[in-house]
């Protein structure tokens, strides 16, 4: 499992290389999840857990008031979220996660960033077997040791913990997320390297080296889109 969190990592870098790009995604995520419920992430799992990934992005706090603030204010922007399945280069897979007011426009942009990047649509299901959703915490200055005392001791299961270079990986359940969270804070760590509900694929692919050149462009193509949140893929890219 460890390529998969090597795939984490390489996508939060991408990510962070355009904090302009990542800023807005989260200030509209955190907008969105607001609204549909309390603007209180105490009283709002939701919004607690996009904060909880803000901070691991290092999203300024004056985004994510303004965001709450429009929401409280009663703003009558409508968000819908939809999820997009299909094929890269050498079949590769791809999850597309996205927030819209225009189902058409993202739909259509989506649509044409994979045909003009080597892939295709496919239908809802075609892909998402295949992966599997998983929260992935992960912390630094513990041992894998320590930290499967600190989960034991908070009776906390996990599907798997991985030490790898100097981060401690826990994956576990989407529904342990906050559970591992809080172990690790009641023992004193408050700072995550990564804290994050993704989609895990079950397999990972390597692709040749053109073909990857054009997977990248594909993942770059759908990430650039201002309707798309998110994006899955069960390539390894490689160190």
């Amino acid at each position: 499992m460890g390529r998969k969190w090597n795939n984490i990592k390489e996508k939060k870098a991408s990510k962070d290389a355009n904090t302009s790009r990542v800023y807005s995604k989260f200030a509209l995520e955190i907008y969105v999840v607001a609204k549909q419920g309390e603007p209180d992430p105490e009283a709002n799992q939701a919004l607690k857990f996009v904060l909880e990934r803000a901070k691991t992005y290092n999203v300024p706090r004056n985004i994510i008031d303004r965001a709450i603030e429009k929401a409280k204010g009663g703003a009558e922007e409508n968000y819908d979220e939809l999820r997009y399945e299909g094929f890269g280069p050498s079949g590769s897979m791809i999850i597309v996660d996205a927030l819209t007011n225009n189902v058409n426009r993202t739909a259509s942009n989506v649509r044409a960033a994979f045909g003009k990047n080597g892939g295709n649509m496919g239908v809802s299901g075609s892909v998402s077997y295949m992966f599997d959703s998983t929260a992935v915490i992960g912390i630094e200055g513990k041992s894998e040791e320590e930290v499967l005392e600190i989960l034991m001791e908070a009776d906390v299961d996990a599907r798997d913990i991985l030490e790898e270079e100097d981060t401690v990986i826990v994956y576990a359940e989407p529904d342990q997320f906050h559970a591992v969270q809080e172990a690790f804070k009641s023992a004193g760590i408050n700072e995550f390297a990564v804290a994050e509900l993704t989609m895990l694929p079950q397999n990972e692919v390597t692709l040749e080296a053109d073909a990857q050149v054009q997977f990248e462009k594909l993942i770059d193509a759908l990430e650039d889109l201002e309707d798309v949140q998110r994006v899955y893929h069960n390539v390894d890219l490689g160190e």
